[in-house]
């Protein structure tokens, strides 16, 4: 098959035109093409002469893949069903919110981390996206030029697959490319420390780490990774890098009924975060089929906020959105593979 050319960076790009013989100068007219021109051939790119475009065209393909299906919610919510690898499928979510709108975007297909509240863990793990299957899913949604953020909160663990995550993250902000300014791009992680001090050198965007509980014992039975990276020693190492002005992290914290909503909770919290400038996001989970997890109600949810902001530690509760469309992370795709699946048999 023919290697794509969107999602490739502008040193790759350079690769390209050294490996087909053409002027140094052309990457750069190609990337305008790939990210900032309403182009899906390369036929189309009128500034390059048409033997160089036949010889690109020969090696390789525009590469832009448009979304299989979407779904709106009654909120304005949009849920896109893109194609990946090995027939396979991702989410992307499109979140309105008064003058911003968000897209959430994956980036594998299927989840290694296992954790126990989450429908994409249940896929298992089949792929990682390159980054052109990241960044496609922001490219190829008809509200691409009116999103005000990006967050990397979908399918997957971005950090679990960093390189390609870092080579989309080049995409979306280098002039080059989108011309993003960081400031609009949140990456979240459950916390491994070597990718994520990795990244936290490598990138300007914000840090978001998925926390959900601040003890030991709990959070490795929400969350195995806490075997390997303790909550506590992702929170020391951002407790010693300097984010600046400019850069924040913050912390998201699904609520679970009798496991992480006590006072006590609030108070080891507001211990372990003590000295960090953060934010803390309190979700509400989103069921998913056969879970032994419950949505904590929402005055216990209110009091955890007031009681946290009242021991300084800013909190918010982040608007439920979607629920009539396969909100869960992973519950759409999962749809979509079984009716796969069911076909093929």
């Amino acid at each position: 098959m023919k290697q794509n050319l969107f999602g490739k960076t502008l040193n790759e790009l350079k690769e390209v035109c050294t490996e087909l013989n053409l002027p140094a100068f052309t990457a750069k007219q190609i990337a305008q093409w790939l990210y900032q021109k309403e182009i899906l051939d390369i036929e189309e790119m009128t500034n390059l002469s048409k033997k160089n475009r036949e010889l690109l065209s020969a090696n390789y393909q525009f590469g832009r893949v448009l979304p299989l299906k979407v779904q709106e919610s009654v909120d304005g919510t949009k849920k896109y069903l893109f194609p990946a690898q090995g027939n396979s499928f991702i989410e992307t979510a499109v979140i309105p919110d008064a003058d911003r709108k968000t897209v959430c975007v994956s980036s594998q297909v299927g989840c290694k981390m296992g954790c126990l509240f989450c429908m994409t863990g249940r896929q298992g793990f089949q792929n990682n996206l390159t980054a052109g299957e990241i960044v496609n899913q922001y490219r190829s949604i008809g509200e691409w030029p009116n999103i005000t953020n990006l967050v990397y909160m979908g399918m997957g663990e971005p950090f679990d697959n960093l390189d390609e995550v870092l080579k989309s993250l080049e995409i979306l902000t280098e002039d080059w490319g989108f011309a993003l300014s960081p400031k609009r791009i949140t990456v979240s992680s459950i916390g491994i420390i070597p990718a994520m001090k990795r990244f936290l050198e490598n990138s300007k965007c914000h840090l978001a780490i998925s926390m959900h509980t601040p003890f030991d014992e709990e959070r490795k039975n929400l969350m195995p990774i806490e075997q390997v990276y303790a909550i506590k020693d992702v929170i020391k190492e951002i407790k010693a890098f300097d984010f600046g002005l400019q850069r924040r992290v913050s912390f998201e914290y699904i609520m679970f009924k009798g496991v992480n909503d006590t006072p006590a909770h609030v108070k080891e919290l507001a211990k372990l975060l003590n000295g960090i400038k953060c934010r803390m996001n309190l979700i509400r989970f989103h069921p998913i089929p056969d879970s032994p997890l419950v949505g904590t109600d929402d005055e216990t949810l209110q009091e955890f906020k007031e009681a946290l902001n009242k021991k300084g530690v800013l909190t918010t509760i982040r608007a439920s959105r979607g629920m009539d469309i396969f909100a869960a992370c992973g519950l759409l795709s999962t749809k979509e593979l079984i009716k796969q699946q069911e076909k093929d048999y």
